[in-house]
C-alpha cells in the first residue's frame, strides 16, 4: 500500500512540476524580481518547523510580512501553496514509509482533500484583495486557536484509548466530508494538520494513524491546488521558488540532524506573533 501511495504522490508531483516549470520558463524575467535568498531562508525556517510539527503556513505569512517580501497580498494564498508543495512532498516521502492505516480510510481521505483543494483554489483565486486579507486574517486566527489547543495537549486527549486504524460506515463518510472541507480551507491558508488531528481522534482512530493521514492529505492536495493558482498566475514566482528550495533543505535538516529540540517556548512565541499578524490582516480586510 505504501508503494501505491508514493506512486500516486509522484504522479501528482509530475503534474504540478509540468505546469510550474512551464510557467517559470515562460516568465523567466520575473525571477529577477524579489529576493530569492530571503524567501529561501523563510522556506527553510518554515518547513524546518513544519517537520517538527509546528506548521509552515502561518510562519511563512509572518516572515513574509516581516521582510516585506510579498508586495501584493493577493498573491499570498497561491504563493503559500505553490512554494510549500515540494517541501511537503519531501516530508511525505520520508515519513510514509511505515503507514499503519486502513487503505480505504487513507485513500478516501486523501482523495476528498484533493477534491476540496481544487474547489477551494477556484474560489480563493477569484477573491478581491480585501477579501484575501480578511480570509488570511480569519485563517491565521483559527490557526492560533488550533496551535494553542495542540500546545496545551488538548487535542491529544481526544485520542487517548483509541485503537482503530480504519473507519467504516457513517464515521468514514463524516471523515471524508470533513477532510474535503479542510482541503478547501488549506488553499486559503488554514493549515490542515491540527483540525485533521482533532477529527481523527474524535472519530476514534488511534494516534498512530494521525501522521500518515495528515501528511498524505497535504501532499495530495497541494500539487492540484497549486496548479489552479499557477494557471491564473496568481502567485509570486521568485518567492515560491525560494520557499521551495529553502523549504526542502529545512525538511532534510529537521529529519536528519535534529533528534530532539525544546519547542515549548518557541511555539508560544510563534502563537503570539501569528495572532498579532491575524489581527493586522483582519483590520485591513474590515476597515477598508
Amino acid at each position: 500500500m505504501v508503494q501505491i501511495l508514493l506512486g500516486f504522490l509522484i504522479i501528482l508531483l509530475a503534474y504540478y512540476a509540468f505546469f510550474w516549470l512551464k510557467d517559470l520558463l515562460l516568465h523567466k524575467a520575473d525571477l529577477k524580481k524579489g529576493n530569492i535568498v530571503t524567501s529561501g531562508l523563510i522556506g527553510l525556517v518554515a518547513d524546518f518547523l513544519d517537520t517538527l510539527g509546528i506548521g509552515s503556513f502561518a510562519i511563512t505569512v509572518v516572515l513574509l510580512n516581516a521582510t516585506k517580501s510579498l508586495k501584493n497580498e493577493r498573491l499570498l494564498p497561491g504563493t503559500l501553496n505553490v512554494g510549500h508543495t515540494i517541501p511537503i512532498l519531501v516530508e511525505a516521502f520520508i515519513f510514509t514509509a511505515t503507514v499503519k492505516v486502513a487503505p480505504l480510510t487513507l485513500f478516501s481521505l486523501v482523495i476528498s482533500a484533493v477534491i476540496g483543494a481544487v474547489i477551494g483554489a477556484k474560489i480563493v483565486k477569484k477573491l478581491p484583495n480585501q477579501k484575501v486579507q480578511l480570509t488570511m486574517g480569519v485563517a491565521l486566527f483559527l490557526t492560533t486557536i488550533l496551535m494553542t489547543l495542540k500546545q496545551l495537549k488538548m487535542l491529544e486527549l481526544l485520542g487517548q484509548g483509541n485503537k482503530a486504524i480504519g473507519l467504516t460506515g457513517c464515521a468514514l463518510l463524516v471523515a471524508i466530508f470533513v477532510n474535503f472541507i479542510l482541503g478547501a480551507l488549506m488553499t486559503a491558508g488554514v493549515g490542515l494538520y491540527a483540525p485533521c488531528m482533532a477529527m481523527v481522534y474524535m472519530l476514534g482512530l488511534s494516534p498512530i494513524v494521525v501522521f500518515p493521514i495528515m501528511m498524505a492529505s497535504c501532499a495530495g492536495l497541494m500539487p492540484v491546488a497549486s496548479v489552479e493558482f499557477i494557471k491564473v498566475q496568481d502567485y509570486s514566482r521568485t518567492t515560491s521558488v525560494g520557499i521551495a528550495i529553502g523549504g526542502s533543505i529545512g525538511v532534510i535538516i529537521a529529519t536528519t540532524l535534529v533528534k530532539s529540540l525544546p519547542l515549548t517556548v518557541l511555539t508560544w512565541i510563534i502563537i503570539v506573533i501569528v495572532l498579532y499578524t491575524s489581527i493586522t490582516y483582519l483590520k485591513k480586510g474590515l476597515l477598508k
